[in-house]
């Protein structure tokens, strides 16, 4: 008969045979199992990591033309505020591949438009501007500037100045001067009142009382 003539131990290794390699071929598939989700949650990881965000870098990088502003309370007592995009010349000429170029209006700054406030009403160079925020505008002819103060002070750069010159509040011409050298285009307000413009060796500026 089958099986005759085979020791016990054979006898139950021939019996539990079966049994063995279907443990076997289950471990292998658990195994197979874990290996796969470990690649799956080591690819999940890798893909969840935050990229960096384009507009956050662009926010950290440094602007060409940085916004500034200077506030200054006369002696008579009118806190004036201007606020304005300072470019850097780099090498540039202005009037050719910088503002302001001749007989055109210009932001006399950069980016948004250049923002005058004063606190109560005031006078600029004999000629009456009521308290209030401003846009400034400038235009040059020769030498003789002319200082533009606009209602419409939430704009950008002076594109949309011709639309907007009925909002004009007040204009006043200034003789452009040669000082020192400043590669950033910047404002000063001395105590007096007396508000300059600094841009490469140009000086101009007004009085306001």
């Amino acid at each position: 008969m089958k099986g005759e003539g085979r020791t016990t131990k054979e006898r139950w290794f021939f019996k539990n045979i079966s049994l063995i390699l279907h443990k076997i071929q289950t471990m292998k598939k658990r195994l197979k199992a874990a290996i796969a989700s470990i690649v799956l949650l080591s690819s999940f990881q890798t893909f969840s990591q935050p990229t960096p965000n384009i507009s956050d870098t662009a926010k950290r990088a440094p602007l060409a033309s940085p916004r500034d502003s200077i506030v200054t309370t006369t002696a008579s007592g009118v806190t004036i505020t201007i606020t304005y995009g300072s470019p850097a010349i780099k090498g540039r000429t202005i009037g050719k591949e910088l503002e302001p170029r001749e007989d055109s209006i210009w932001r006399a700054g950069a980016n948004e438009a250049t923002t005058f406030e004063v606190s109560r009403d005031v006078t600029i160079e004999g000629k009456k501007l009521p308290a209030g925020k401003y846009a400034l505008f400038t235009r040059k002819h020769g030498n003789t500037w002319t200082f533009i103060f606009n209602k419409t002070w939430q704009t950008w750069g002076a594109y949309s100045y011709k639309q907007n010159m009925a909002q004009d509040a007040l204009k006043v011409t200034a003789m452009q001067m040669k000082g020192s050298y400043n590669e950033r285009l910047k404002y000063h307000i001395d105590p007096l009142g007396i508000v300059h413009l600094y841009w490469g060796n140009i000086v101009v500026g007004f009085t306001v009382k």
